[in-house]
């Protein structure tokens, strides 16, 4: 990536201290998703390898994984398909219960959101502990789906999340990567 790139996306981030507790540096990407010029770079920028890769869907994590998700699918040409907390989709649904960083959740997909053989991006705003993409990985898997790669546009490597993307054969791109948690 280069340096010009990164410095357009690296200032359109708000940093937030102690949130949401004390000696975690919340990254907020709503800030560059405010910021045409920077939300647009980034969307191509994630979606850059995977022109002419064939993708049927994107799968968007709630909630900015929504708002990247629907652009990128936009520009792949393919569906979009949401993967929600417990209790918000109105059709019939898989879950699957999962550990986050500060505690425990669970989200789920609809049942006919994909079909079996169907090349899934998984997008979300930031990797940490992976608990969460882990998750939506085991359920786009689940219902039969090909998960190609998971994208974010912050990837927090000290937290282990993408290398365990990695190890179970789904390989991460992100844009930025920061220190700590």
């Amino acid at each position: 990536m280069d340096a010009d790139l990164q410095t357009t996306l690296n200032a359109a981030i708000r940093t937030i201290p102690d949130y949401p507790k004390p000696g975690i540096l919340f990254r907020d990407v709503t800030t560059l998703m405010g910021n045409p010029r920077a939300f647009r770079r980034a969307v191509d920028e994630l979606v850059q390898p995977f022109a002419g890769a064939r993708i049927t869907k994107v799968a968007g994590i709630e909630a900015r994984g929504f708002i990247l998700g629907g652009a990128i699918a936009h520009q792949l040409s393919a569906g979009f398909v949401p993967i929600r907390k417990k209790g918000k989709l109105p059709h019939e649904a898989v879950s699957i219960a999962y550990s986050l960083e500060y505690g425990l959740d669970e989200m789920e997909i609809h049942k006919d959101a994909v079909e079996k053989g169907e090349r899934v991006v998984l997008v979300d705003d930031l990797i940490a502990t992976g608990g969460t993409a882990m998750a939506a990985t085991a359920l786009l898997r689940q219902l039969g789906a090909e998960v190609v790669a998971a994208c974010f546009i912050i990837d927090l490597p000290d937290l282990g999340g993408a290398a365990k993307l990695n190890d179970i054969g789904v390989p991460v791109r992100r844009l930025l990567a920061f220190p700590g948690h």
